[in-house]
């Protein structure tokens, strides 16, 4: 079965949020030098690249990214295209195809580069989150640094996340996905009491 990688390559050059830590790396040991082995310590966000939040990013007493449920992250899913402004909110009236699936990625190709930061990004509406979770979607993944604006205060789509205990996957890149049904594989690392965790998000099949 064909695996197709939706997660932008980790590198110093990765984009990241205005003020929040670039990935970095230290190498300790270094055979090229004469080490016996190489060993490299790294420094980033944990909001980098494909990454799931936990609840804890945007709820004080919520859960953290290790108490999150596994089954969340694997399983199948639906992955849509939508045509989209920069800046606009996505609403359930633009996504086109059916919502059969408890895991929906979200194409707005308003994020091109990973490696360019820009801040007129697509996000979500905060009536899509309770309308996706009365249809049964419990994550939802975007091609996007995040679910609500670059300038966004109030973080009203994480709320609706929360509210609904539903989960959240950003940075993926779905620019040569067709849209259709996947298997999702897109687990965090067990980070005791972080607010988020890097993924290796990768989808199972070929779409139909």
């Amino acid at each position: 079965m064909a695996i197709i990688d939706i997660s932008p390559r980790l590198s110093p050059r990765l984009a990241v949020f205005p003020g929040d830590t670039p990935l970095s790396r230290e190498v300790l040991l270094d055979m090229k030098a004469g080490a016996p082995l190489t060993l490299s310590t790294i420094r980033a966000t944990v909001h980098l690249g494909a990454h799931v939040d936990g609840p804890n990013h945007y709820g004080a007493d919520a859960r953290p990214i290790d108490r999150q449920p596994l089954d969340l992250y694997v399983g199948p899913c639906r992955v849509l295209r939508v045509a989209v402004p920069p800046r606009h909110r996505v609403r359930r009236s633009d996504l086109e195809g059916p919502i059969d699936a408890e895991r929906i990625l979200i194409a707005t190709g308003t994020y091109p580069d990973p490696e360019q930061w820009n801040d007129d990004f697509a996000a979500l509406d905060p009536a899509l989150v309770d309308d996706l979770h009365a249809e049964g979607v419990r994550l939802v993944g975007i091609d996007t640094p995040s679910v609500d604006t670059a300038d966004s205060k109030d973080l009203a789509s994480h709320q609706r996340f929360l509210a609904n205990d539903m989960a959240i996957l950003e940075g993926i890149v779905l620019t040569d996905v067709a849209p259709g049904r996947y298997e999702l594989i897109a687990l965090p690392l067990a980070l005791e009491g972080f607010d988020a965790s890097p993924v290796r998000a990768v989808l199972r099949g070929r779409g139909e």
